[in-house]
């Protein structure tokens, strides 16, 4: 499947939408100004991928470094759309990344999450990958809803 995997090119983002409105991972309104430095800055250093099923994107991931950090990324969102979950996709775009990070130096992934109940099945997948739960941090998100940080040596 990571064939089907590839960085985000511009002509995607109107099925990205789609995505990220099916995957509920944020409004996709956000998604332009998310990911104009991707487009507009040749320095940048962010990190945005997607998986393609007949043509169109499935799938959405958006990796950073870490600043100040050597060699320490943190993937900000991964979702795919609800018609494709559960088919290994979002396991395969992590692979994707870690791989793609070890090539260029990198050393740590981290992805954060929350205590919110609709974040259970994100714990657990996180976890049957080989992340280990190393942070909590308490009424993060609001009061009541602390921030979990996985952690992969890469």
């Amino acid at each position: 499947m990571t064939e089907k995997i590839r960085p985000v090119v511009k002509s995607d983002i109107n099925h990205l939408k789609i995505v990220v409105d099916s995957s509920e991972l944020f409004p996709s309104e956000y998604l332009d100004e998310m990911i104009a430095d991707y487009f507009n800055n040749p320095e940048t250093q962010d990190l945005w991928f997607t998986c393609i099923e007949k043509d169109k994107p499935v799938a959405i991931g958006y990796c950073v470094p870490e600043k100040l950090t050597d060699g320490t990324y943190n993937v900000l969102a991964i979702g795919v759309n609800k018609d494709f979950q559960r088919q290994g996709i979002a396991r395969e775009m992590m692979n994707y990344i870690e791989q793609f990070l070890k090539k260029c130096d990198g050393r740590i992934l981290i992805v954060e999450t929350s205590t919110d109940d609709a974040q259970i099945g994100a714990r657990v997948f996180y976890e049957n990958i080989g992340y280990k739960n190393i942070a909590t941090i308490k009424d993060f998100w609001k009061d009541g809803e602390d921030k979990i940080v996985f952690w992969k040596r890469i």
